[in-house]
């Protein structure tokens, strides 16, 4: 089903214009707008993931120092590639993008595939990164769709969204030109006007086209499933803390010191919650666990 059977073609000619209008005077700077390097381009978005922008900003320079290529993140110790990627968090994304550095180098000579299906089968990439990636790496007229452009497509276009999965609206507004440009635009558009929370219609480009203007409710967020605690504190929280202790020791360190600094009051009933978690570590790729006489000695997987 196509868009222009919601709407007239000057009314969607219009949208376009006025978005991409509003874009030009508006556009947020970002380093990997400046760039259409496919490495640079998948580092961003696999940074981006979880993560808020102004931290990525900060990070992404370094890392692209001390790893340029794909082939030098690729060839270097799993832990440089972990201690590299300190102050992200969610440090799993580290060991995916070194594993995809290292299929892409074996695999594919060094070079990401341009198709977004063959770069789904890359470890840690899904169908959104697939395609930000086709688009703003190679130029591929393909629709990119975060929460952000869910949102604003959804607002936009409620009819059309209530009968299509929004992917698929996307692909039906996407302009046959300047698709990097309309995919960024989006983007902007909805972390900086159509806001989840408070919608600023009166400063968006293409309120007098929107059924939601000014009527648009605050989104709430979908309750996330409860997560596994230890006295109050999700296990990813005590997970981050073992991977920083572990960043800033030289070797390997037994897992009842590791207990003692990531959880205060720590008691030898907790050995076993600690061991748990010190293994999913371990089948993260994160951690390299040895067991020893009377303890386990953990370190960063090598």
């Amino acid at each position: 089903m196509n868009i222009g059977m919601h709407l007239k073609k000057n009314s969607q000619a219009s949208i376009t214009r006025a978005v991409l209008r509003w874009y030009r005077k508006n556009a947020r700077a970002f380093p990997w707008r400046r760039t259409r390097n496919p490495y640079r381009i998948l580092l961003s978005e696999i940074m981006l993931q979880q993560t808020q922008a102004s931290r990525v900003v900060e990070k992404y320079p370094r890392f692209l120092q001390r790893f340029p290529s794909f082939q030098s993140l690729a060839r270097t110790r799993r832990s440089s590639v972990i201690r590299a990627w300190r102050g992200m968090g969610y440090n799993n994304r580290a060991v995916r993008l070194q594993q995809l550095a290292q299929v892409v180098m074996n695999e594919y000579g060094g070079r990401l595939p341009r198709d977004p299906e063959l770069l789904q089968q890359l470890p840690g990439i899904g169908r959104y990164t697939a395609h930000a990636i086709s688009c703003f790496a190679f130029g591929q007229n393909v629709p990119v769709v975060d929460t952000n452009v869910r949102r604003v497509l959804a607002r936009l276009f409620p009819k059309l969204a209530k009968q299509k999965d929004i992917w698929h609206v996307a692909s039906s507004v996407l302009p046959t030109k300047r698709a990097y440009d309309w995919n960024q635009a989006l983007f902007d558009l909805g972390a900086t006007v159509c806001t989840a929370r408070t919608p600023q219609c009166i400063a968006c480009p293409v309120n007098r086209h929107c059924p939601s203007a000014f009527r648009a409710k605050a989104l709430r967020s979908k309750p996330s499933r409860p997560e596994p605690r230890r006295n109050g504190l999700p296990n990813r929280i005590y997970r981050g803390r073992i991977i920083e202790l572990l960043r800033k020791s030289p070797g390997a360190l037994p897992s009842n010191k590791i207990g003692a600094r990531v959880k205060d009051d720590f008691k030898p009933n907790d050995l076993p919650w600690l061991h748990e978690l010190l293994r999913s570590l371990e089948r993260d790729g994160l951690v390299k666990l040895k067991n020893g006489a009377s303890t386990v000695h953990v370190s960063l997987a090598e």
